[in-house]
C-alpha cells in the first residue's frame, strides 16, 4: 500500500508528499512568485499570459485560473503556497479553508469555535458506507 494510500479513505485528504511536490513543483513555484508584488501586479492585469511563464499542466493551470482551490491541491499544489494566490485575491486562510469545504466563511469560523467537525463520518468513507 502506498502512503497515499493509506489516506484515501479519509475523506477530504489529499497527502502532500514527495510525488505531489514533483507535479505540482511549476505551480507552487508560481504560487511563490506572487509573494512580490510586482508579480501579483503582473498576474492581477494578465492572468493567463502571466502564467505562461510557468510550464504547468493544463489542468493545473485551468485550476488557477478558475480558483479551483481543492484541485490545486490534488494537482501537486501545497496549501501553504496556494494561500498566496488567495492572498493575493484577498481572501485570508480562513476564507480558503470555508470554499475548500463548500462552506461560508462565517459558518466556517462558528464551526471551528464549536470544536470543528463532528468526527461520525468524517474519519472514514468505508466506516460510512458500511453504516447502511
Amino acid at each position: 500500500m502506498t502512503e497515499q494510500e493509506k489516506y484515501d479513505d479519509i475523506p477530504g485528504t489529499t497527502l502532500f508528499d514527495a510525488a505531489k511536490s514533483r507535479a505540482g513543483y511549476h505551480l507552487n513555484m508560481f504560487c511563490m512568485s506572487l509573494m512580490d508584488d510586482a508579480n501579483r501586479k503582473a498576474f492581477k492585469a494578465d492572468e493567463a499570459k502571466y502564467l505562461d511563464r510557468f510550464p504547468m499542466s493544463p489542468e493545473q493551470r485551468e485550476a488557477v485560473l478558475k480558483r479551483q482551490w481543492n484541485r490545486m491541491l490534488e494537482l501537486g499544489g501545497n496549501i501553504y503556497y496556494t494561500s498566496k494566490l488567495g492572498a493575493t485575491d484577498g481572501l485570508s486562510f480562513q476564507n480558503l479553508a470555508a470554499l475548500m469545504t463548500g462552506s461560508t466563511q462565517e459558518s466556517y469560523a462558528k464551526m471551528m469555535i464549536e470544536g470543528g467537525r463532528p468526527i461520525t463520518g468524517n474519519r472514514s468513507k468505508s466506516e460510512w458506507k458500511n453504516r447502511g
